[in-house]
């Protein structure tokens, strides 16, 4: 049920969350920045957790192509009554392939942290399934142990979050189907909370 009431959560509160963070913060932007010349104009990103849009539209910016996904309701509707395509999907079960073929990369900032500690090694797979040989992965975390529920922010229902540690979850990641995985910890937040950016390639030889 935590997965249930943490997009009911979003759903009820869409509009405000996503009016909260139009700007993207500096570490952010520095790593789509990165992201964009790495992979070069024109290549497809598959984006989970979408949200209120920002980061699609500044890797769209650069020259990236991103099919937005998200599993809230709200997200998407607004998402599509600003004129860009939103697909209502969880990773966790939804076919998230595209008849045009395997992603160049996958964006997963501040969404994957919902995941449910047994479940991430799945979603994991999933993603590195329909991505190409030497395609990347991006994701985002927050660190700490354990997991639970958090009220703050614009959304002012809880939501579930699963923490991780950069030595726990880096194993995790490379026994999904990827490798060169990279995760920076500490990186802070706004709220005093620390987070793991997390890079990884997606395997060659298993794809």
């Amino acid at each position: 049920m935590s997965t249930d009431e943490t997009v009911r959560a979003y759903d009820l509160d869409a509009e405000a969350y996503a009016a909260n963070g139009p700007a993207v913060p500096d570490s952010v932007r520095a790593d789509i920045e990165a992201f964009a010349e790495l992979l070069g104009p024109g290549a497809r990103v598959l984006e989970i957790g979408s949200g209120g849009g920002r980061d699609a539209r500044l890797m769209e910016s650069l020259g990236l192509r991103v099919r937005r996904t998200d599993i809230t309701p709200g997200f998407v509707d607004l998402l599509r009554a600003q004129g860009v395509g939103c697909d209502l999907l969880d990773p966790l079960v939804d076919d998230i392939s595209s008849p045009a073929g395997p992603y160049d990369a996958v964006w997963a900032n501040a969404s994957l942290l919902h995941v449910r500690r047994d479940d991430l090694p799945t979603v994991l797979a999933r993603l590195a399934e329909v991505t190409r040989g030497g395609g990347v992965l991006r994701v985002s975390l927050k660190e700490g142990d354990g997991d639970g529920w958090s009220t703050h922010g614009s959304i002012t229902r809880p939501r579930h979050f699963t923490y991780w540690r950069a030595d726990e979850v880096s194993p995790v990641v490379a026994a999904a189907g990827w490798t060169d995985v990279a995760a920076r910890s500490g990186v802070a937040g706004s709220r005093g909370e620390t987070w793991i950016e997390l890079s990884a390639v997606r395997d060659e030889v298993s794809s």
